[in-house]
């Protein structure tokens, strides 16, 4: 199934513009003075398009890699002048990217839902993900369970109940400090009972005990695939782009702690730190797959690198 065609794409170029705002602006104006009054890609411009790079949180793993190459691609061909940086970026960029048109295609299993576990730290907006993913598929005609897996806060359980309601979708809760797992397993075992299409369970978003969470992670892990032998189908994290390295740092930590298939980037809008997503995507070589660029239930995207990138250098 193609998620494209659940996810409305009615003026996605504007609303990425738009969602791109901040981070545009501040990599345009830098790029801008980065190379005034140069004609030639030279040691001074590739010094000042690396400050730039990393001043919009690409990273510096990712920025040295992108330097690199524009290094090579100078040194071997002399006639690369400034006025084709722009251009030279684009490419460098969308090679070390992954989330293009191949990441919108889910494979649905046969007679069985098809179930996401939804992984990162509180704060991040992971339960209005959820809300957001649930109202998608809803109205696309698929039958959506909700399962309330993060039961260490109470707010939690409150909040995703909220978005069930909102959206019109069953959800499954044992309430606070129910076992993860056992929530898990009870949401699933009820989707198959109501043949329901897609499930999506939370999970409790801490990070201060890293053996504590691949613990917990691996048994709700365990508790579906007692249901469901395949699943969970993806394990999707959710990060908040406007933390900018430190997104880098928990996408670290809970790839050690989980197999991650897919990354949900939100508040992309609010922010100027947007070069995270390049960060990101080329360190972990994940596809990112959603990006939320606003508050409304369509401002969930599908995101695609050459979109992302077409828009990053769109004046």
């Amino acid at each position: 199934m193609k998620l494209s065609s659940i996810f409305s794409k009615k003026k996605d170029k504007e609303g990425l513009d738009l969602g791109l705002r901040k981070t545009k602006e501040g990599l345009f104006t830098k790029l801008a003075r980065a190379i005034s009054g140069k004609k030639t890609i030279d040691a001074e411009v590739l010094d000042n398009i690396e400050e730039t790079l990393i001043g919009s949180d690409v990273g510096t793993t990712t920025t040295t890699k992108i330097i690199n190459n524009l290094q090579e691609r100078v040194a071997t061909d002399k006639n690369i002048g400034t006025d084709q940086v722009y251009n030279l970026l684009k490419e460098e960029i969308s090679s070390l990217m992954m989330g293009g048109k191949e990441s919108t295609v889910i494979e649905m299993p046969v007679g069985m839902p098809y179930v996401i576990m939804v992984v990162g730290v509180n704060g991040v907006g992971k339960t209005t993900t959820i809300g957001k993913l649930a109202n998608h598929f809803k109205s696309s005609g698929l039958k959506v369970i909700l399962g309330a897996g993060d039961t260490f806060r109470a707010a939690a359980v409150d909040q995703l109940k909220i978005w069930a309601t909102r959206v019109d979708v069953p959800m499954v809760s044992r309430g606070m400090n129910a076992d993860p797992s056992s929530v898990a397993f009870d949401t699933v075992q009820s989707a198959v009972a109501q043949k329901a299409d897609v499930v999506i369970i939370d999970t409790a978003g801490r990070l201060h005990n890293k053996a504590g969470l691949m613990g917990e992670l691996s048994k709700i892990k365990r508790a579906i695939e007692k249901v469901v032998p395949t699943a969970p189908h993806e394990v999707l994290l959710v990060l908040d782009a406007s933390t900018g390295q430190n997104a880098i740092e928990q996408c670290k930590e809970f790839t050690k702690a989980t197999e991650v298939t897919a990354i949900a980037l939100t508040k992309l809008d609010g922010t100027a730190k947007g070069g995270v997503v390049i960060g990101i995507s080329d360190q972990f070589k994940i596809p990112v797959r959603y990006v939320g660029i606003g508050e409304k239930m369509e401002d969930l995207r599908l995101f695609d690198k050459q979109e992302f990138v077409e828009s990053l250098f769109r004046e």
